[in-house]
């Protein structure tokens, strides 16, 4: 390998025969230092590219299919949220995929995770220094649907053609140990006005065919605090009116807030009235708030479904960007309570409840979009809500079942078991106070005991050994955690837990 001959005094580079020794003189200044260190960082990387004969320089490469230096052309860029790579990648795609288009896909390798070099910085650093070059293009297999992933270009230049027009686009998606929490898409182009056509006929495309559009899903965060798509997708609910058991009128009037405003959109705009609504269940834990709303999401099957649960509220911000984006939609807040006395991390002086009717309130007369809130204390929400008032159209309780709703509870979760009336009256008489959650667990535990003695027929003496399991002063934790209300009059508060959407 030849060497560099650098005359620092005279600032002039020269070409070094092999083995012979450089020779350095006193520089003039501390600035012609710092010009002659750069010339011959520059002059090391020309003769390094000189030698190099496999192709992978990146600057040579943009020359060859732009005609012209890439550093002669402007940049345009666009960024998205983190979640977004999927939709964006799936956007170029289909731009390319329209008439007289084409493209070559190539990765680079250097210091491309560097969250703070832009595609200016990369170029530069390619032309003068040979520190990116051609190599295998980066991908992300993130998840699309509930059971489908997708492979999604995280870092990746497109060399691309429409018509005569040649022109390159970057794509990065995000790295958070990098410092890079987006996704970012810049063009360059041969002039501005194309760049910017691009990223809107683009921008158009990733949010007509957004995959999540439809979907059930959760935010989730990852152990870099973001991720790279921080959702979780869950399978949209099956019930039927058979599997929802509350007083009389209660699930109707659920029904009309909801799943009517959805039906009677067009009547209810032309008569000049909103479409937003917000729905507070609350009650005692395990009487079926959740279970409630399962049912509703069954049967909106075109809504988009946005899940927040506990703390994970503070997400509210993009949780309602993008309900509004894929409207209609409906946005589930999950126990409530918790974030009712919450400060934001930034450490404001209001309650994360308060950001949420505050989003709530930011979106316009026409978003379709429903809130459904869960609460086991509605008393901790109370003040919250009086102090933003109409947010929140409806607040209906779902209490403890009563007699008839117990018997109901049991015809439905032990259907199939032939027990018959005389077990079930007797299972009635001894839960008053009891939860859609401890008749559910009564019978699993009675199908269990049957089980253990090896029998293939519950009988009622299983059933009565799980009552009296359930009820005895060991299983008192049980009870509570189930929702049951204790001696003092107060039900059990188990926590939150995972929504059950799947």
């Amino acid at each position: 390998m030849r060497t560099v001959h650098q005359d620092r005094e005279a600032g002039m580079t020269e070409e070094a025969a092999p083995g012979s020794q450089v020779q350095v003189r006193a520089p003039q200044s501390l600035d012609h230092v710092s010009e002659l260190f750069e010339e011959f960082l520059s002059a090391v990387a020309r003769t390094s590219r000189g030698e190099r004969e496999d192709g992978r320089n990146l600057s040579t490469r943009l020359v060859a299919h732009l005609g012209s230096a890439p550093t002669d052309r402007p940049v345009v860029k666009a960024a998205y949220p983190p979640y977004e790579l999927p939709n964006v990648h799936l956007a170029l795609e289909r731009w390319f995929a329209g008439p007289d288009r084409s493209y070559e896909l190539i990765g680079l390798r250097g210091a491309q995770h560097r969250g703070d070099l832009t595609l200016g910085d990369i170029l530069d650093a390619s032309d003068r220094f040979d520190r990116f070059v051609i190599g295998a293009v980066d991908y992300a297999h993130l998840p699309i649907a509930p059971d489908t992933e997708l492979a999604c270009v995280s870092c990746g230049f497109y060399l691309g053609r429409e018509g005569d027009e040649r022109f390159a686009v970057l794509l990065r998606g995000p790295q958070d140990e990098y410092g890079r929490n987006k996704v970012e898409v810049e063009v360059l182009a041969r002039d501005k006005e194309f760049g910017d056509r691009l990223l809107a006929e683009f921008d158009t495309l990733v949010r007509e065919e957004n995959v999540f559009r439809g979907q059930v899903l959760s935010f989730e965060g990852s152990e870099f605090g973001h991720g790279l798509g921080p959702f979780r997708f869950h399978r949209r609910p099956d019930l039927t009116r058979s599997d929802i058991v509350l007083p009389t009128g209660l699930l109707e009037r659920l029904e009309r807030q909801v799943m009517g405003v959805a039906r009677r959109r067009e009547q209810l705009l032309a008569a000049g009235q909103h479409l937003r609504r917000g729905l507070l269940l609350y009650g005692p834990p395990g009487t079926g708030k959740t279970h409630t709303i399962r049912y509703l999401l069954s049967h909106l099957p075109q809504f988009t479904v946005v899940i927040l649960a506990g703390t994970s509220i503070s997400a509210i911000g993009p949780a309602c960007a993008l309900a509004r984006m894929l409207q209609p939609a409906l946005v589930v807040l999950e126990d409530c309570d918790l974030i009712a006395e919450a400060r934001d991390y930034r450490g404001g002086d209001q309650p994360l409840l308060f950001q949420v009717l505050n989003e709530m309130d930011g979106l316009g007369d026409d978003a379709d979009v429903a809130f459904l809130l869960t609460t086991n204390r509605a008393d901790l929400l109370e003040p919250a809500l009086a102090q933003r008032p109409g947010r929140i159209d409806l607040a209906m309780e779902i209490p403890l079942p009563d007699g008839e709703g117990r018997a109901r509870l049991f015809d439905l979760y032990g259907a199939g078991l032939g027990l018959g009336k005389d077990v079930k009256d007797e299972v009635v008489a001894r839960t008053e106070g009891t939860t859609a959650s401890f008749t559910k667990e009564l019978v699993r535990r009675s199908v269990l005991i049957a089980a253990e003695r090896e029998s293939p027929r519950t009988e009622p003496d299983d059933v009565r050994a799980a009552l009296d399991e359930l009820l005895s002063d060991q299983d008192h934790l049980t009870r509570r955690l189930l929702g049951v209300r204790g001696e003092d009059g107060e039900a059990g508060d188990p926590g939150p837990a995972p929504p059950p959407y799947d």
